[in-house]
């Protein structure tokens, strides 16, 4: 299993500003649910951080992602490890397939894949 990205995730109600904001970094709006944008670098596009302002199909709002090349892989790890499963492994709409799982800080990390 191999890691292709991390990203932050910022919990906000001001998406606006913080496209502004982000934006003087360089950072381009890539994806936009309404519930979740996503900015990246047009230099370096797996450069990311998204904005959001609660999860649509999750109890939670994560605290950061994490891209995989297996996502299946990856849950069975963390899974038969123990780890605290916040959110099922899953299919969802908009095109990858991701669990939760906390970590030792007590974070929430997104774990996913692209279908």
């Amino acid at each position: 299993m191999a890691v292709r990205r991390v990203m932050p995730i910022i919990q906000s109600e001001a998406a606006k500003e913080s496209r502004e904001f982000y934006g003087l970094l360089g950072f381009e709006e890539v994806m936009n649910l309404g519930w979740i944008m996503t900015l990246a670098s047009p230099s370096n596009p797996a450069a990311q951080v998204s904005v959001v302002t609660g999860d649509k199909t999750a109890p939670v709002t994560p605290d950061v992602s994490v891209e995989v090349d297996d996502v299946e892989a990856a849950y069975t790890i963390m899974r038969d490890s123990g780890a605290e499963i916040i959110h099922p492994l899953q299919d969802e709409e908009w095109g990858v397939r991701r669990f939760f799982v906390r970590d030792p800080n007590g974070r929430v990390v997104n774990v996913l894949s692209h279908r």
